[in-house]
């Protein structure tokens, strides 16, 4: 059962997390009160980890999650939900503009218009991590 919840935690969080590792932040706050699979003092740490480390942020989370909440299996099943996501979207895009300049404008247009959101997200990241480094200078 735990892996299906860390598939599909993970998998929610690689379909919404346009933009890069640094979105998957807020949903990661998230997943505190939500799963309870760590706290802020750990989520605050797995970003420092992370961001220090080669590969992608929100790669290095969902590993690290995976590992703390049912080890191996549990890291290869949250990075793999992660990242499937974005695989999908992209055999679907490329599949897609080889038929049709017209779903290529559809792109475009639904790109601009998720950047207000992926702007949103990364402001609330920034502002999530802002209120965790007074907890951190303390440590």
């Amino acid at each position: 059962m735990i892996y299906f919840l860390l598939f599909w935690e993970f998998f929610q969080i690689g379909l919404l997390a346009v933009g890069g590792g640094l979105m998957t932040i807020p949903f990661l706050f998230a997943l505190i009160e939500k799963r309870g699979w760590f706290n802020a003092e750990t989520l605050s740490r797995m970003i420092i980890v992370s961001e220090s480390t080669p590969g992608p942020v929100g790669v290095n989370m969902a590993t690290y999650t995976g590992w703390t909440t049912a080890g191996f299996w549990g890291s290869l099943v949250a990075t793999s939900a992660l990242v499937l996501p974005a695989f999908i979207v992209i055999l679907l895009i490329a599949g897609s503009m080889e038929h049709s300049e017209k779903i290529t404008m559809i792109l475009e247009k639904m790109l601009f218009g998720i950047r207000p959101v992926v702007i949103a997200l990364i402001l609330s990241a920034g502002v999530q991590i802002a209120f965790l480094i007074p907890f951190e200078i303390q440590t």
